[in-house]
């Protein structure tokens, strides 16, 4: 981390008054970043080395995290939409001592727990000392159990910002727009770290993230363009709508726009085609918290459709009976008190290689499907077929005695068309998204739940993927369309 924290300190001698992070309610300069971070450091308990940061998007992450870089300690971020039993016992798992918060965000924080708030001011002052020792500790609620802890304690933060800036080409007049929550360590690199490291600047649009966190997602197109960004990342459901809601104003993305990944789960190929014809520049990506959230990317001007790109440099990749295997410096030191990591890191993700390098995700091992005729079925194959309809935000896909069932999320917009379609159109969609699927893999039966409902049930973990045991309790329970 001692480079990343040299490149930042560098670009600010250089440049002091370059704006370096923007949000609803002011900018912060390359300087006054630095500045903040050590006042920040200064007064923090030296004792307090594990500090969870339970923060909006905004200047102030980016502040508190410059500064336990800088001071050497162990972060862990906290979602603001995890739950308060979540987040209890994330405090407790971790053995988090400190937990940084927003001025007035006091309340939020267990009872017990020290808290400190987190002041931007962008005042002029000197730049922090650097201390080595900094790493985190990532928690996902999971698709099932309590959620636990990866750990990143080997510079896996510092190398992935750097390996994944040179694949994506990202520079100085770079301006990312971020959406996606701050907790989620794939956007922490992209906004944070990457920008920080090559001297781009950053608006973090708060009310779009605290909507996306909230499940209320809207206003994805109206957002890039206002900021104008050059470079963006996204979670499929977030292109989907952002594609939706371009063809419904017959508008087109920004020019301004040069790159934007997206990753988390796959992308359906007419999505993908339906976004470049509209001027996003989708480039799917493909990784896991374990494997410190990258792994592979599209790069620019290389991008091939269905797949997820190369490799990052630096990283080994090998197929074993059908599964990805990850090595190098990217691969997690192990869960919170367990055994270390395993080396190459087994992801779980039946995967190809084709002759170039270039990756392509077929599904889960654990996830596969045998129906009733023996057939191997990959619910994810399903599932991106079906996800092609820019009607569907999310959809499922799980065995049933017929053969296959289907769980489908309407996209906001298509809600009320779902709602009043009746059996025989929501057939006629379903059957036409799957007309080019063997007969053995088309859903037999289908329920129709919407967003609000889907997540009130849990269907949804914190970055958007879906509960499998959730979903199979839904189409248990419902009295479906059977087609």
């Amino acid at each position: 981390m001692q480079t990343f924290f040299e490149a930042v300190a560098g670009h600010a001698r250089r440049a002091p008054d370059r704006v370096a992070f923007t949000d609803p309610d002011g900018a912060i300069t390359r300087a006054g970043l630095l500045a903040d971070a050590a006042r920040l450091v200064a007064g923090l308990p030296p004792a307090a080395r594990v500090v969870g940061l339970l923060l909006p998007n905004g200047r102030a992450y980016a502040v508190a995290q410059l500064a336990l870089v800088a001071s050497g300690r162990i972060a862990v971020p906290l979602p603001g939409f995890f739950s308060p039993a979540q987040i209890a016992h994330v405090v407790r798992d971790a053995g988090i001592e400190l937990i940084l918060v927003a001025p007035g965000g006091e309340g939020a924080v267990p009872e017990g727990v020290a808290c400190q708030p987190v002041t931007v001011t962008g005042a002029p002052g000197a730049a922090p000392a650097f201390r080595a020792g900094y790493g985190t500790l990532i928690y996902t609620s999971g698709s099932t159990g309590q959620p636990k802890g990866v750990r990143h304690e080997s510079g896996q933060v510092g190398w992935s910002a750097a390996a994944l800036a040179e694949a994506i080409g990202a520079r100085e007049d770079d301006t990312y727009l971020s959406v996606l929550p701050l907790s989620l360590l794939l956007e922490n690199i992209c906004a944070l770290f990457i920008p920080a490291l090559v001297g781009g600047s950053v608006h973090f649009d708060t009310p779009v993230s605290e909507r996306i966190g909230r499940g209320a997602v809207t206003g994805i197109a109206e957002a890039f363009a206002r900021h104008q960004p050059t470079t963006g990342v996204l979670v499929p459901e977030l292109l989907r709508l952002w594609v939706v809601e371009l063809a419904a104003a017959r508008a087109r993305a920004p020019d301004s726009l040069r790159f934007v990944a997206v990753g988390g789960a796959a992308v359906p190929p007419q999505v993908a085609e339906a976004a470049w014809n509209l001027g996003i520049p989708v480039h799917e990506g493909y990784g896991l918290s374990e494997c410190c959230s990258v792994v592979a990317v599209n790069r620019p001007g290389r991008r091939v459709a269905g797949t997820v790109g190369e490799p990052l440099p630096g990283l080994t990749l090998a197929v074993v009976d059908g599964e990805l295997h990850v090595d190098g410096p990217c691969v997690t030191d192990g869960y919170l008190r367990g055994a270390p990591a395993l080396r190459p890191w087994p992801t779980g993700d039946l995967v190809a290689l084709d002759a170039d390098g270039r990756l392509t995700i077929s599904g889960r091992k654990d996830n596969l499907i045998v129906t009733p005729l023996g057939r191997n079925v990959s619910p994810e194959w399903v599932e991106t077929t079906l996800l092609a309809d820019p009607f569907i935000a999310a959809c499922a896909v799980a065995a049933d005695p017929e053969g296959l069932a289907a769980l489908v999320v309407p996209v906001p917009p298509a809600a009320e068309w779902f709602a009043h379609a009746g059996r025989a159109a929501v057939e006629a969609r379903i059957s036409a998204a799957c007309a080019g699927l063997p007969p053995y893999a088309r859903p037999a039966r289908v329920r129709v739940i919407e967003m609000a409902p889907a997540r009130a049930a849990g269907l949804f973990t914190d970055n958007g993927r879906i509960r499998r045991r959730v979903a199979h309790d839904l189409l248990a329970a419902d009295v479906a369309v059977t087609l």
